[in-house]
């Protein structure tokens, strides 16, 4: 039962303390929409996505009204469009076109993005994977809404070398073809290792093909709400630290599954599941750096940021289990670089490093995200950094990921303005080294053998 007081503290940490709802997700499942005919198939994708998600911003507004709870984004996540065009699309510009017909259902029920032009190929490629991931670019570059994804390792297969080569000439690509706007396109594009099919977060949501007909997916967030409670306790032991956020923790985790139960009854649609994730805004107070700080850091990136942000992704996961029985996605601390003001600051200052945020993706819920780089790397450069990271998803058996934008025309020490949720970034230096021959070997990386547990 939800007495008084705790009607009064969600208040409070809605009006002070940032705490939102980042995103409502309705998950889609596009396979009943597969048609050996290209006009076919992009009249049943749309047609299924406008059906389904009809009242899904009309639901969430509602929501927001009726219970005064900031829901920040709508989403729609589908199949990966690699599987649902592989018969009708012969070729790229077949799969830019289903792009283009999501990128349209999207715009008509309202949705800021749809995710979910993707391909799983961790442990090799089909044409219709090859085909989809070389339409990135143009599909990326010719819409608005659409997100991508692609998923190159896992603990069970290892990784597909030959897809991560691939993929950083994908990347650099996306970046030349979007160069206009600050090769924004690579915002909308993550490279997976170990992807979850349940995710409600862009870029790299899309609905798994174990999952129900249509699921709604909730992602919480509350960066500011976390920092508010530490600085109450702030010179306490480890003991009270922790109990702190894992209490804070539970309480935004309760607003999202609030958000959740009453979208799922007002529109007929199963539950899925809570991701809470402590995502950062470019807002003021809103920062899982400042968290860090707060926790006792000089800057983020400072030694003991590892175990910090160790420490604090652990707590929001044991607080927020208890307050969700269908706790999924990503969930943890998301340390995207340009969506975060505390993370720009401590670039700026050269207390962190693409080396040291590596170092934390080992902890953390992704990856490398959103990170600034400059444009002139080489595809073989971005495709290192891709696989090193794809390693530590696949040994750690974690989720990981890379969401890396080379900026075409500007070097290290710019600045590059994404705009709204996707902030601006300090363009990165990374290490002048190649590694080429390795990249260029082909093949697979073998799984580890702690993978075949039963």
């Amino acid at each position: 039962m939800i007495n008084i007081w705790e009607v009064n503290e969600t208040n409070k940490m809605i009006e002070h303390e940032n705490l939102d709802v980042r995103t409502i997700t309705l998950g889609i499942s596009l396979l009943d929409c597969i048609d050996s005919d290209l006009e076919a198939l992009n009249r049943k994708i749309y047609g299924k996505i406008t059906k389904a998600a009809a009242k899904l911003v009309e639901t969430g507004a509602e929501i927001e009204r009726n219970y005064c709870i900031p829901i920040v984004n709508k989403r729609i996540s589908v199949t990966p469009i690699a599987l649902v065009g592989q018969a009708a699309c012969k070729g790229p510009e077949d799969f830019v076109a289903v792009a283009k017909t999501l990128d349209r259902a999207a715009k008509d029920v309202g949705v800021n993005f749809i995710g979910g032009y993707s391909a799983l190929v961790s442990k090799g490629m089909t044409k219709g994977d090859e085909d989809l991931i070389r339409s990135i670019p143009k599909a990326l570059a010719e819409t608005e809404r659409v997100c991508s994804s692609v998923n190159v390792g896992s603990t069970k297969t290892g990784i597909n070398m030959d897809a991560v080569k691939l993929m950083g000439e994908i990347i650099l690509q996306t970046a030349e073809f979007t160069k206009e706007n600050d090769s924004l396109g690579c915002a909308k594009l993550v490279v997976f290792c170990n992807a979850p099919d349940d995710n409600p977060f862009m870029a790299g949501a899309f609905h798994g093909v174990t999952e129900a007909d249509a699921i709604i997916n909730v992602g919480v967030s509350g960066p500011g709400v976390v920092k508010k409670a530490l600085e109450q306790v702030r010179g306490e032991n480890f003991e009270v630290l922790c109990e702190t956020i894992k209490k804070t923790a539970f309480k935004i985790t309760r607003v999202g599954q609030l958000v959740a139960q009453e979208a799922s009854r007002r529109m007929g649609i199963p539950f899925g599941i809570i991701d809470l994730s402590l995502a950062p805004t470019p807002a003021v107070g809103d920062s899982v750096a400042e968290i860090l700080e707060e926790i006792g850091l000089e800057y983020a990136g400072a030694p003991g940021t590892t175990a910090a942000l160790a420490l604090l992704n652990d707590q929001v996961k044991k607080g927020g289990i208890m307050a969700s029985s269908y706790v999924g996605g990503l969930s943890g601390a998301f340390i995207p670089v340009s969506e975060d003001q505390g993370m720009i600051d401590a670039v700026e200052e050269g207390a962190l490093t693409l080396e040291k945020l590596e170092a934390m993706t080992c902890v953390c819920s992704v990856g490398l995200d959103m990170i600034a780089i400059p444009g002139d790397v080489a595809p073989s450069t971005v495709s290192g950094i891709i696989a090193d990271e794809m390693a530590i998803g696949m040994i750690n058996q974690k989720t990981t990921a890379v969401r890396l934008i080379p900026v075409i025309g500007k070097g290290v020490g710019e600045t590059v303005e994404f705009g709204g949720l996707l902030g601006h970034a300090p363009v990165m230096p990374v290490n002048p080294y190649g590694c080429g021959p390795f990249i260029s070997r082909g093949g697979r990386i073998p799984a580890p053998v702690h993978s075949f547990k039963n």
